[in-house]
């Protein structure tokens, strides 16, 4: 049974409702292709452990009393995994596509080098009326977290997701370690992803600086923790003065606090720069930054 080579993995903080749909539609897998599945409850207060253990009896259930972060959870899991390949998930994102094991098992097989498949993913509360495309799968240079899929030999050939990122930016550390260790990421498009949110509202979210000041951070890390030394400066300087000039000059006080705030989170972690081997030479530098983009909105009324 070929479900039994998957995994599944979600992690979630009180999104019940989101999680019970997304468990629904993972049942089929679960229960007739004998797929595992994992579900990381991180500190929740909205009843989903319980949810889960009563309706959900086939999912193995891991909960923190409080929350440890998403990254954390997502390393746990993965590290727990004993199947040939992990699927994750978000707690809001389901398939579209048919015969989801069948063409990632098979395009894995043909395709040693390829360490990682990132997914075609359309983001929105509803489903695309138009669900094919005419992409070819192809090598990019990064992945989405809500979905994607690990070869796990490729996982454990490179260090866990840095916890201290919080939320953004662990995708690109593990591309470039990946291709520091001369595994390929491929976006594998026969694959469709529904992530079931409202962009629009997302938007007007209280926690926008919270989220600006965490992506802003990532880049940041990675620059220093990553990228050639001769260059580093070069890139942070150029962030930073887009940041002034998209932002603070035009006057935007909640962009302005988050900056303040990233360059705290900078100064407070500069310690945990050093040590690592995780910094790409020149020369795998120039190849890394000439591979496609991933392509991180599927359009419905595009390719």
């Amino acid at each position: 049974m070929i479900g039994k080579d998957f995994s599944i993995l979600i992690t979630t903080k009180n999104r019940v409702d989101e999680l019970k749909i997304t468990l629904e539609k993972c049942l089929p897998y679960i229960r007739d292709h004998g797929v595992s599945c994992i579900v990381y409850d991180d500190g929740s207060s909205d009843g989903t452990s319980k949810f889960v253990l009563e309706n959900f009896p086939q999912v193995k259930l891991l909960i923190n009393n409080s929350s440890k972060g998403y990254l954390y959870n997502r390393n746990v899991m993965l590290n727990s995994v004993n199947t040939k390949y992990a699927i994750s998930l978000d707690d809001d994102s389901n398939f579209l596509s048919e015969n989801v094991l069948f063409t990632i098992d098979d395009y894995f097989l043909k395709t040693d080098q390829c360490g990682l498949l990132a997914l075609r993913i359309f983001w929105g509360e509803n489903i695309p009326i138009k669900r094919t495309c005419n992409q070819k799968p192809h090598l990019v240079n990064g992945f989405v977290g809500c979905g994607h899929v690990w070869k796990m030999s490729a996982w454990h050939s490179i260090a866990n997701y840095p916890e201290w990122f919080e939320f953004y930016g662990e995708e690109t550390f593990a591309a470039l370690q990946m291709f520091k260790n001369k595994w390929e990421i491929h976006y594998l498009p026969s694959v469709l992803i529904h992530h079931r949110v409202n962009m629009k509202a997302r938007k007007n979210n209280t926690d926008y600086v919270s989220r600006q000041r965490q992506s802003l951070n990532s880049g940041w890390y990675l620059y220093f923790l990553c990228l050639p030394k001769r260059i580093i400066l070069r890139k942070f300087s150029s962030s930073v003065w887009s940041q002034l000039k998209r932002k603070v000059f035009k006057g935007d006080i909640k962009a302005t606090k988050a900056i303040g705030l990233a360059f705290f989170d900078l100064i407070k972690n500069s310690p945990k720069y050093f040590g690592g081997d995780f910094r790409l030479t020149s020369k795998e530098y120039l190849q890394f930054i000439n591979l496609p983009d991933v392509e991180t909105y599927w359009e419905s009324n595009g390719k």
